[in-house]
Formats: structure tokens, C-alpha cells, sequence
């Protein structure tokens, strides 16, 4: 079945998981209220995953809603996006890299998802012009790299995405295009049965190096079609990295954690971040995890891995910048420093807080 077709088999009415749920027709009802907020869509794929027979499954946590979802407490824009929108679907935080939001669709809406305010709902912030979003990264040099996001970039008509990449490949002061995808998680015959997606990629990749950055989150998310759309990827000529969300419930512990990271290496998709979740409406106390426990779940997870494992880091993506959880001191304070930094006067800083053990993110004003 072709991916768009097996698209329209996902599961969209949470009336459907009644059974598997065990909710009376009032929660289902209360459900259904929620997800004309918070929109559901499961892949077939995906939802042949899920163990039902366990309350707490991982899998069932990243894509069945739940009441929790209901609290406002959070921010719909914890990462100061909107401020850094240059132009209509285009966010340019770092000098050297531009995002781009493609769509506002994805596949499968995951419930720990850091842009509820817009997929599958809104399509206020996504690029509807792509004539400007081509001619602002034409026109500053300063950009090496650009980062096709949305929702999913792999959402995309194939023939939209080339005229992406055919724009982006010609400019010379790029150096590589990234496309950001959960596509090889939860509809992985988007990508193994798709030639003609195969070979844009193989075409565009001869001119300008294309990585594709995944995210998977859990070692049950790496199944044989998974790995078969990562090889796929691969044999293209794409370079594939793994962006992973720190989630209660579902990594927090080394040896999940670490499960993960091997499996990644092991099939040639090279562990880069592992991020702390943003404090979301919605998401944040749902998923987050106190940063000092974060911290050594991470450090946990590393020391499973060889040398390859090792090349992450654990950061966060706050509105002055990507700010890597580096360390705990002595005296209890926590050591961060910024990765990449939205100003110049941050830019590779190191500092310390002494933070609450439950904390979960770090004020505005560093």
C-alpha cells in the first residue's frame, strides 16, 4: 500500500482504542474533547507496538492521549520560537542555520510533542511561501546549513521536497541540508518503498551532503522496519543522526536509555542529543524529568556504550540557547554551558546553579 493510502488507515478517533483502554463512554467523551485541542493520529505501524496489557507501556505513553494533557500549566513556545522567526516558516536562532517548517502534518502526533501549538491544527507559523523561505537563506551568506523540519519534512510530497532541496543545493554557502523526521519511527514504508524519494535523495546527496535527523526514543521504536528504513537511508547516501527526548515514563532509566543508544549505533543511526523535554502545556508534567536525575540517567546510559555511544550530548533548547547539562559539583550546584548560543555573549559560557532536586528547566534570566 502506497504510504500516503496507508496514511488514511491511522487511528484518529480515540472511540476506536475504547476496548484497549478500558474507559467508559463519559472518559471516552472527555477524550475526544481534549483531542479537538491536541489532535490523535497512530500509524498501523505504530500502534502494532503497543503491549496493551501494560498501563504504563512506553509506547502507548508516546501516542494515546490521556487527561494529563488537560493541565495548563507549561508554555505553548518554551524555546522563544516565534521570536526568532524571520519570515513566514522560517526560524533563524543560530547564525549558521536556518529551520524551516515545512508542514504543520506529521505522520503520528506524539503526545510529548514541543510544538502542540501548531501540528495538525495551525498552520499560522509554517512556510506557505516558498519563494521567500528560499530567497532569505539565497541572501545570507552567514547561513552554512539548512534544517527541513515542520511537523515532518518527510510529510512532504516527494516532488515538494525536491524543490527544496534542488533551491538549497545550488547555493554554495551551504554546506549540508538536514531533514527532521520521525517518518523511519512510525511509517517506515514511506521510506522503503518509495523509489522516488530514494532517488532525490541519492540525486541531491551527490551535490550537497543531506543528513536525516531521526528521533527515536525507546529500544521497542527500532523495530525490523525501522531499521530497514534507516539502511534504506543510508544506502542513499544520507547520514543519519538520532535527536532523543529525555521522557518519564518511557527512557528514564540507564538501562532503557542505554538499550537505546546501542541499538542506534549498532544499525548506523549515530546517537547526537539527547534533550531534555520542554516544559510544554500539555507535556510538562507528563513527561519531564527533574534535571539532576536527568543527569545521571544519561551518565547511566553513557557508560553502556563504546566509543561511538558516547558522542551525545544532554541539552536543553531554551530561548537563549542549546544549553548542555554538563555536570554536578560538589557543593550540589549543577554545570551547564551553552552549546550554541542565540548571542554572541553567550557563546560556549559556563555556569553553575544550585537548583531545586524536582527542577526541570532553567529560568529565562541565566
Amino acid at each position: 500500500m502506497p504510504w500516503s493510502r496507508e496514511l488514511k488507515h491511522n487511528i484518529t478517533d480515540v472511540a476506536r482504542l475504547q476496548a484497549q483502554l478500558g474507559l467508559n463512554a463519559s472518559e471516552i467523551e472527555q477524550l475526544q474533547e481534549l483531542c479537538e485541542h491536541f489532535p490523535m493520529s497512530i500509524t498501523r505501524h505504530y500502534l502494532q507496538q503497543i503491549d496493551w496489557s501494560d498501563p504504563s507501556d512506553p509506547i502507548r505513553k508516546m501516542c494515546v492521549p490521556t487527561f494529563f494533557e488537560a493541565d495548563q500549566s507549561g508554555a505553548f513556545d518554551t524555546s522563544g520560537e516565534a521570536s526568532n522567526t524571520v519570515c513566514e516558516g522560517v526560524q533563524h536562532k543560530y547564525r549558521q542555520s536556518a529551520l524551516v517548517l515545512t508542514t504543520n502534518r506529521c505522520a503520528m502526533y506524539c503526545r510529548h510533542c514541543f510544538r502542540k501549538r501548531l501540528v495538525g491544527s495551525s498552520d499560522e507559523e509554517i512556510a506557505r511561501s516558498f519563494f521567500k523561505v528560499v530567497d532569505y537563506v539565497h541572501d545570507h551568506k552567514e547561513i552554512s546549513n539548512v534544517i527541513l523540519s515542520g511537523g515532518d519534512a518527510l510529510m512532504l510530497p516527494t516532488k515538494t521536497l525536491s524543490h527544496y532541496l534542488l533551491a538549497f543545493v545550488e547555493m554554495e554557502h551551504l554546506d549540508l541540508i538536514r531533514i527532521a523526521t520521525r517518518i523511519p519511527v512510525v511509517l517506515p514504508t514511506r521510506i522503503t518503498e518509495d523509489t522516488e524519494l530514494q532517488d532525490a535523495l541519492r540525486s541531491y546527496g551527490r551535490k550537497k551532503q543531506i543528513y536525516v535527523v531521526t528521533q527515536f526514543n525507546h529500544p521497542r521504536e527500532l523495530t525490523e522496519k525501522s531499521i530497514a528504513a534507516v539502511r534504506v537511508l543510508r544506502e542513499c547516501g544520507t547520514v543519519i543522526k538520532n535527536q532523543t527526548v529525555l521522557l518519564k515514563g518511557v527512557n528514564d532509566d540507564p538501562a532503557v536509555l542505554g538499550s537505546l543508544l546501542r541499538k542506534l549505533t549498532a544499525c548506523g543511526a549515530v546517537p547526537y542529543y539527547v534533550f531534555q523535554c520542554r516544559p510544554v502545556t500539555g507535556v510538562k508534567n507528563s513527561f519531564q524529568v527533574p534535571l539532576s536525575l536527568g543527569y545521571d540517567i544519561v551518565e547511566g546510559a553513557k557508560a553502556m556504550q563504546n566509543g561511538q555511544g558516547k558522542c551525545l550530548k544532554y541539552c536543553m533548547s531554551h530561548p537563549r540557547g542549546k544549553i548542555e547539562i554538563a555536570g554536578k559539583l560538589e557543593d550540589g550546584a549543577m554545570l551547564f554551558k551553552f552549546h550554541q548560543a542565540k548571542h554572541d555573549h553567550d557563546a560556549g559560557r559556563i555556569f553553575t546553579r544550585k537548583l531545586p532536586k524536582e527542577e526541570t528547566w532553567l529560568p529565562d534570566n541565566l
